[in-house]
């Protein structure tokens, strides 16, 4: 039956989320989306930080966290992004809400936006992992093919990787929640290949008239700054902000995020 309603009639499924922050008369609506090997726990340590007076809620994308995880599942940014939406749908939001997305999360927010412009008041995006396609010019590509070969590499090795998740968290290379195990490790290689290696996000990101902060670090080993000054140039709905930070929200980039975030509703 599964199988039937979310693959052949295409009804899109509805994630577990998180209500972080509840008030009764919230100023703002917060959407919270995590990155890769993640779930909504990768924004425990940001809660703290952040004004009472907003509704903040945190999604585990398609295949991670306590959400499903259909084995012929995609996980592209465009099934995602429906996830996501039906999601919203079901909590009754009555607010455009704004979207903070980190990594994966900020291009399945970048997807969200472009298929639901009415619905989207703001993206924050954190990290985002924007690369060009290859009808670009070389020179230009270089890097950005260097790094998508380098996630097809990593492909060939689940089990290597399953193995170095314990260690990647305990040299803080990622945050607590970031796990991968035998039961999402499918859809950690369906993710990175069909969102991030053959992606649109950085050409509909172009494209978007809502308001766009983009965070991203000056320590950060797989965004590729440039291509984000180009965005903030060709677009002038989005503002670009450099951080001394890595490419996850931990230590002190959790305090940049939370201070966007504060701004929104000061």
């Amino acid at each position: 039956m599964d199988t039937a309603l979310h693959k052949w009639l295409k009804i899109p499924y509805t994630l577990h989320v998180t209500e972080f922050l509840s008030p009764k008369k919230p100023k703002a609506t917060f959407i919270l989306i995590h990155g890769i090997g993640n779930s909504a726990k990768a924004w425990n340590t940001l809660i703290p930080l952040l004004p009472k007076n907003v509704r903040v809620i945190g999604i585990d994308l398609l295949g991670f966290g306590k959400s499903p995880r259909p084995s012929w599942g995609k996980y592209d940014a465009k099934s995602q992004a429906r996830s996501v939406s039906a999601t919203l749908l079901k909590l009754g939001i009555v607010q455009p809400p704004i979207i903070v997305g980190h990594s994966l999360g900020a291009l399945v927010a970048v997807e969200v936006a472009k298929r639901y412009k009415f619905r989207i008041k703001k993206l924050i995006l954190c990290s985002p992992p924007f690369y060009r396609q290859t009808e670009e010019k070389r020179r230009l590509l270089q890097r950005d093919e260097i790094l998508k070969d380098l996630y097809r590499r990593a492909k060939k090795y689940p089990q290597t990787l399953e193995s170095l998740s314990p260690l990647i968290v305990k040299l803080k290379l990622a945050n607590s929640a970031f796990d991968i195990n035998a039961g999402n490790v499918g859809a950690y290689f369906a993710a990175l290949e069909s969102s991030i290696v053959n992606q649109t996000s950085m050409i509909d990101a172009e494209k978007l008239k809502l308001p766009i902060t983009i965070l991203y670090g000056s320590l950060d080993p797989v965004v590729i700054g440039s291509n984000i000054r180009i965005l903030a140039k060709r677009n002038s709905n989005i503002v670009a902000k450099k951080i001394t930070t890595g490419h996850e929200v931990v230590g002190r980039y959790v305090k940049f995020v939370a201070n966007e975030i504060s701004a929104v509703v000061n």
